[in-house]
């Protein structure tokens, strides 16, 4: 079955992102906007691909549309976060529109009150293929799932999700790994598969959680049902600060469309891509997995004043000569949700 795939232009209405613009209530000709608290997870290795610890807030320099930004909230692998007291949020903003005035400003909105995440509070959201492509090797990829389940000791919160043509939410968010691993174990194959479509809802559910949110997607093929363009769902990822890691067969990277858009989505959002060969590479991707989220730097930061209601891209770099031989990788930038004044 050919691929559908259709722009889908609500999935920027009326969603929960990193931002929101409102029209400001004593002008409807400007618009206002109130940016929240934008949270970024770094992986730090060096040249032979091992985690680097014990960098400091200092080391970092984080920056939006080039604009440098003062980080909030810090935190390393799985230590609770720390609130840095002296970056506090900007006010509000006002962006001039028909106005006719340049710079046109208003009314600013009092400051925000940080407040501390527990970042290493990790939500994770299992995303298992169960359509007709997983008939091969079924019994083995719920068997290196429901080892990673068991690994997970540092994330708060494990949910487990199912797709084919439809997604089902065999078990919600919960601390309680008996329940996620019947969940896993009651799973049976068959239908098509719309990925993308039930990555997005997967997404959505992620959006609604604070702190470190991730999902981890396990593919065994091609995605033949989906009526939205993956390019959407890697959009919505970055803009609500959602991680996704794809873990695929043998069989999905026999397909090159679909190798390259897993890797490119797991890459946009800071994540990663694996392709197993066997189930012993599953096992070894699900533990390359709980390996990462264990050695990430959690930065956080409001962002200052910024007149750009699209696209904001987010550079973070290493300060010094001695640091500038290491790799970062994190989501490379948002989009504003605009959202319209209710009248």
């Amino acid at each position: 079955m050919a691929k559908r795939y259709f722009l889908s232009s609500w999935l920027s209405i009326g969603l929960l992102g990193t931002g929101a613009w409102t029209a400001a209530q004593d002008d409807p000709a400007q618009i206002r906007v109130n940016v929240n608290l934008v949270q970024l997870n770094v992986a730090v290795t060096d040249a032979k691909g091992n985690y680097v610890t014990g960098l400091r807030p200092q080391d970092f320099i984080v920056t939006e549309d080039r604009i440098p930004e003062k980080v909030a909230t810090f935190e390393e692998g799985i230590e609770p976060a720390r609130d840095l007291a002296d970056a506090n949020p900007p006010v509000g903003e006002i962006a001039a529109e028909n106005t006719g005035q340049a710079g046109g400003q208003a009314p600013a909105d009092p400051p925000l009150q940080p407040s501390v995440s527990r970042y290493s509070d990790a939500s994770v959201f299992i995303l298992f293929d169960t359509s007709n492509y997983m008939y091969r090797g079924f019994v083995f990829a719920q068997d290196a799932i429901a080892g990673f389940v068991r690994s997970l000791q540092t994330a708060s919160k494990v949910a487990f999700y199912s797709y084919s043509r439809d997604l089902s939410r065999v078990a919600p968010l919960t601390t309680d790994r008996t329940q996620v691993l019947q969940g896993v174990r009651s799973t049976v194959a068959g239908d098509d598969a719309a990925l993308y479509n039930c990555l997005l809802m997967t997404v959505k559910d992620a959006a609604r959680i604070t702190g470190r949110k991730v999902i981890v997607v396990f593919s065994n093929g091609p995605d033949n049902a989906s009526l939205v363009p993956p390019e959407d769902v890697a959009e919505l990822a970055q803009s609500t600060g959602t991680i996704i890691y794809m873990v695929s067969t043998q069989e999905a990277q026999l397909e090159p469309i679909s190798t390259a858009v897993f890797e490119r989505m797991s890459k946009a959002t800071g994540g990663k891509a694996y392709f197993a060969k066997s189930w012993r590479d599953e096992t070894k991707a699900f533990a390359s997995i709980r390996d990462d989220l264990a050695h990430l730097y959690s930065l956080s930061y409001y962002p200052q004043p910024n007149s750009n209601r699209g696209w904001r891209t987010i550079t973070v770099r290493l300060v010094g000569k001695d640091l500038q031989k290491y790799h970062l990788r994190t989501r490379d930038g948002y989009r504003l949700q605009q959202t319209k004044a209710s009248e």
